[in-house]
């Protein structure tokens, strides 16, 4: 048998996690499995099993593997592109499942809870700052949600030509700009306010209303609207 790549069929029959996904129901498997069936295919030497297990002690958690970039995960060991875009893949599948304005139909925003609920699981457990902007109709109702940039917010990542480009393509009526405390501090930093006020002029000189900016952490939101930022 040629073993310069171990498969889930070169274990065991009844440790084949497909055999006992079928016997026993999806349930019954261990993460651990759940990893190995997703991926298919260890590396030379090692089954996937042992892969899939490298892969969830580096992390620890799936809340973290979630979290991680393309990057991160495909320096385990075992682990390269191809597989962590497939793990990528499998956890945007399992969040537009639970994302009930994945489809951006509904209910208009009509306030920062709404903004904010429409971005809780897109934003959670993020390790850095991610900065969004929400286009609505002119029923506010979301038409297209796009991540700008990702790092440090200040104007040199988030610059108004960038943002209001996909405004202007999408027809936006009005837009709310949602972004991350990774540090749960909800309090608007100066490059907070500073970047606000920039943007709500871009928005003012293009036709198109700044609602509000969301910031957004593991511990709820803050309304720079609320607050009379803006």
């Amino acid at each position: 048998m040629d073993k310069s790549s171990y498969t889930i069929h070169d274990l065991p029959p009844s440790e084949r996690p497909r055999e006992r996904l079928q016997r026993h129901g999806v349930e019954a498997l261990a993460t651990a499995e759940l990893l190995a069936l997703l991926m298919g295919r260890g590396i030379s030497g090692e089954s996937v099993m042992i892969t899939a297990q490298r892969l969830l002690a580096e992390f620890g958690n799936l809340q973290n593997m979630a979290a991680a970039s393309v990057e991160e995960l495909s320096k385990i060991k075992g682990i390269g592109v191809a597989k962590a875009s497939q793990i990528k893949a499998a956890f945007e599948l399992g969040r537009r499942r639970d994302d009930p304005d994945y489809n951006y139909k509904g209910d208009p925003v009509q306030s920062p809870e709404a903004a904010f609920k429409s971005m809780q699981e897109k934003l959670r457990g993020k390790k850095k700052e991610h900065f969004f902007i929400l286009c609505l109709d002119t029923r506010n109702r979301v038409s297209s949600k796009k991540q700008v940039s990702q790092g440090n917010l200040d104007s040199s990542i988030v610059h108004p030509r960038e943002v209001f480009k996909d405004a202007i393509s999408s027809l936006a009526s009005s837009v709310i700009f949602v972004h991350n405390h990774p540090s749960g501090d909800l309090e608007p930093s100066s490059e907070d306010i500073t970047l606000t006020k920039r943007l709500v002029e871009a928005g003012e000189l293009l036709g198109i209303p700044v609602l509000d900016h969301i910031i957004v952490s593991d511990r709820g939101y803050t309304s720079m609207k609320s607050r009379n930022l803006i």
